[in-house]
């Protein structure tokens, strides 16, 4: 895919506070029910309603997960763009698709884009991911961190491995994605746990919260923060699809929930706000600010710990 920007101003009713964001693919092959990017794809259609003859239906939510376009040339652009970016405006990597998805392992875009912010000094990153995939670029992470400010933010939805499997296809497992946040606090680097979206019904209540965030605190992790799911029209077939066959009891309440509005209201938002931070305290765990993205509140760190191992198992038995 030609591209003539990989740095992109962030707009978005959601918001951020970041104000640049880069995907280095668009599409994300994790196939997550509750991904708010799907609509991304329709962009792509040669203009016309409808798609055109032999080709792609770009309408289709499923062909978001099924046709991954790689962006040419994305290290040369960054580093022309990186020349005029002022370091005190944040970049996230990796907001709407995945950038450590499957393809990354051999299109190593993703670590290119890293190669570039090594070699600069004074800028302010923080990527968010589901893949242990990150491990691989430890070695450019530190060289980054060590001369830049940069957060790591690991999406862990549910600790269930059954569930994680339905919910995000193709996303590695939940213990996997724990032991990354290890790995990451083990080479130096601020790494947490993002536990979201919160599913109402099924991953927001106080029990299930604890529970993550105690796994979050055996991994070491620097923080832990979560948000509730906010639902586009994009998204909500596929989502209550998922509702429909796994939770068929809470159909009803989800077609309520979101019949007229994407986002969560301000009174569960709130609740969630205290179930988050009482989990947070009771683990001893860093504090986030409400946007996951941000690289001004990256919590403290955990102290070494020697035994987090079974403590971890246990948690996930």
């Amino acid at each position: 895919m030609e591209v003539r920007s990989i740095l992109n101003k962030t707009v978005s009713r959601r918001q951020l506070r970041f104000g640049w964001s880069i995907n280095p693919y668009r599409g994300c092959e994790f196939g997550c029910k509750y991904c708010y990017a799907r609509y991304t794809h329709e962009f792509m259609a040669p203009g016309a309603s409808e798609p055109a003859a032999g080709g792609p239906d770009f309408r289709d939510p499923k062909l978001f997960e099924r046709l991954i376009f790689m962006k040419e040339s994305a290290a040369w652009l960054l580093e022309q763009e990186l020349r005029k970016h002022d370091p005190e405006e944040e970049i996230a990597l990796g907001t709407a698709t995945d950038p450590y998805q499957p393809i990354e392992r051999t299109a190593k875009i993703t670590r290119s884009l890293l190669e570039v912010f090594s070699r600069r000094t004074g800028f302010r990153l923080g990527i968010v991911t589901k893949s242990k995939l990150i491990e691989r670029d430890i070695d450019l992470l530190r060289e980054i961190a060590r001369r830049n400010t940069l957060v790591l933010h690991l999406t862990i939805t549910t600790p269930d491995a059954e569930l994680a499997r339905i919910l995000e296809p193709r996303a590695p497992r939940p213990d996997l994605r724990f032991a990354a946040v290890r790995r990451l606090r083990e080479a130096g680097l601020t790494a947490g746990v993002m536990c979201s979206p919160l599913l109402p019904g099924i991953t927001d209540t106080a029990a299930a919260l604890d529970r993550m965030a105690g796994l979050a605190a055996a991994a070491r992790a620097s923080f832990f923060v979560a948000s509730p799911l906010f639902l586009k029209s994009c998204s909500r077939p596929t989502f209550l699809s998922f509702v429909r066959e796994h939770f068929p009891h809470l159909l009803a309440d989800y077609e309520t929930r979101f019949a007229s509005a994407a986002f969560a209201p301000a009174s569960y938002r709130r609740q969630l706000e205290a179930r988050v931070e009482q989990a947070r305290r009771r683990h001893g765990l860093g504090r986030r600010s409400s946007d996951a993205l941000l690289t001004r509140d990256p919590g403290k760190p955990k102290p070494p710990a020697s035994v987090d191992a079974g403590r971890q198992a246990a948690l996930f038995a």
